[in-house]
């Protein structure tokens, strides 16, 4: 499998009692797909999986397949603090089919290089499928080292991509340089402009839920057209959603932007809480001056 294009972690919207409301959810999937983003990850951070009980997760996940059949590619989160749960999510993304799975450190555990490892393959070896890991220190607590990429990489051929959210450029370039057989996948947004001159050939945005066709434009400009003139242009043009999504409240900023697109998202789960008037003026803000650069930026392509 070959990771190329804008990947969606797609919201879960919410119906009034709290609980999931999968006609919404149906909505922004084939929102997702009119956009002609290139996959949609489910039970992603962005997706609240952490606040969602295992059953949830289960059918969640078989819905969307259900919805999205083959008109994009699907990726299944595993992300979970008990590598036996992990391997019950990887277990139903071979059922469905999946293209592949999302595998991440389990929070707060802190294992060590070789126990982290031993979590993916136990994953790995439950779907058999492609797998994106995924590394995020800052919410998992540990970071992916070199001991951990050479012992997946040299016991599975599956381990082919990365969703590198650390945030640190030297984790970049040392996934570059060292482990060209794992394709690098731009999980740091601010640093999607750097992680396509490395070489990226795909970007994990949270924005794209409501704003795919900018997404879409950044990553045509910087790897199918190779303009990385356009590309700063449009990354400049980006780059204050970016520092609004960073001040906090990141989910709930995504979820109002879905609703500035026309979707219906309903509320977030606890112990997150709402967005003030006020700082949904600023983010509206942020958007409309956003999509007008950047279609001025392409020619209103996008």
């Amino acid at each position: 499998m070959q990771f190329e294009g804008i990947y969606t972690p797609a919201i879960t919207p919410l119906a009034a009692d709290g609980s999931i409301d999968k006609a919404a959810f149906a909505e922004v999937l084939e929102s997702l797909i009119a956009a002609r983003v290139h996959g949609i990850v489910i039970a992603g951070s962005t997706g609240e999986y952490y606040a969602h009980t295992t059953q949830e997760r289960l059918e969640l996940a078989t819905y969307a397949k259900e919805v999205i059949g083959t008109r994009a590619q699907l990726i299944i989160g595993t992300g979970a603090v008990r590598t036996e749960e992990s391997v019950e999510y990887a277990r139903l993304a071979k059922v469905l089919k999946a293209d592949a799975i999302l595998v991440g450190t389990p929070p707060y555990a802190l294992p060590t290089e070789a126990e982290n490892a031993a979590h993916a393959l136990a994953i790995d070896a439950a779907a058999g499928l492609p797998v994106m890991l995924y590394n995020y220190p800052g919410r998992m607590g540990m970071s992916m080292g070199r001991e951990f990429f050479q012992t997946v990489t040299q016991a599975s051929k599956n381990f082919v991509a990365i969703k590198e959210s650390s945030g640190q450029t030297g984790q970049l370039h040392m996934l570059a340089c060292e482990f060209p057989q794992i394709a690098l996948s731009c999980g740091w947004d601010d640093q999607a402009l750097e992680f396509f001159a490395w070489g990226a050939r795909s970007w994990v945005c949270a924005g794209s839920n409501f704003i795919p066709r900018e997404h879409i434009a950044l990553y045509e400009a910087c790897v199918v057209e190779k303009d990385f003139d356009k590309g700063r242009r449009i990354m400049a043009a980006l780059m204050p959603l970016m520092d609004f999504l960073e001040g906090g409240k990141f989910v709930q900023s995504i979820k109002y932007g879905c609703e500035l697109a026309g979707l219906k998202t309903g509320g977030v789960r606890a112990p997150l809480q709402g967005m003030t008037d006020a700082e949904k003026q600023g983010l509206q803000a942020v958007v409309a001056k956003l999509k007008s650069d950047v279609a001025a930026i392409t020619g209103g392509k996008h």
